[in-house]
C-alpha cells in the first residue's frame, strides 16, 4: 500500500459513488373538459443525499384512479417505479364533534411528486392511470 501514489484514483473514485443524490419531480395535474387529465412536469431538482428508505411498489395497495410513475433508460429498462394515490380524489381527515372523520374530495388540478435515488441512467418519465380497464399512458417525456 506504501507504493501507491498519492491521490490513488481507486481511491477518489470510490468517495464520489459514496456521495448519492436524490432526484425530484414535481408535477401538475389537471381536468380538461371532458374529463381527461393532462399532467404537466412543472420542474425537477437533484440534491445530495440519500433517501433513507426506498419506496417499494406494491400492485395490490393500487386502486382506480392512483398514478404509476416510471422511470427508466435509454431502453425502456424500469429503473424507478412509485405509486401515487389518486392526486385528483384525496382523502381529507376533519375533526368534528365525534371525532376524526375522513372526506373524499375531488379536485381539478392538483400537484404532486415523487423522490427517487438519482442515477445517470435515468433517461425518461412516464406516468401512468390505474384504470378498471388497464393502466392508461398520461405523460411521456424525456429529461
Amino acid at each position: 500500500m506504501s507504493g501507491l501514489p498519492k491521490g490513488d484514483p481507486l481511491k477518489s473514485e470510490t468517495s464520489l459513488n459514496d456521495k448519492g443524490q436524490i432526484g425530484y419531480l414535481f408535477f401538475k395535474v389537471e381536468k380538461n373538459n371532458s374529463g381527461l387529465e393532462k399532467i404537466t412536469l412543472e420542474s425537477r431538482k437533484v440534491a445530495d443525499g440519500k433517501l433513507k428508505s426506498v419506496p417499494s411498489f406494491d400492485r395490490e395497495a393500487a386502486g382506480i384512479g392512483d398514478f404509476i410513475v416510471l422511470l427508466t433508460d435509454a431502453n425502456g429498462k424500469e429503473i424507478v417505479k412509485q405509486l401515487v394515490e389518486d392526486p385528483l380524489n384525496q382523502n381529507m381527515e376533519s375533526f368534528e364533534k365525534e371525532g376524526i372523520s375522513r372526506h373524499k374530495v375531488s379536485l381539478e388540478t392538483a400537484e404532486f411528486s415523487v423522490r427517487y435515488s438519482h442515477s445517470a441512467e435515468i433517461q425518461t418519465v412516464r406516468v401512468e392511470k390505474i384504470t378498471s380497464a388497464g393502466n392508461q399512458l398520461l405523460f411521456n417525456e424525456k429529461l
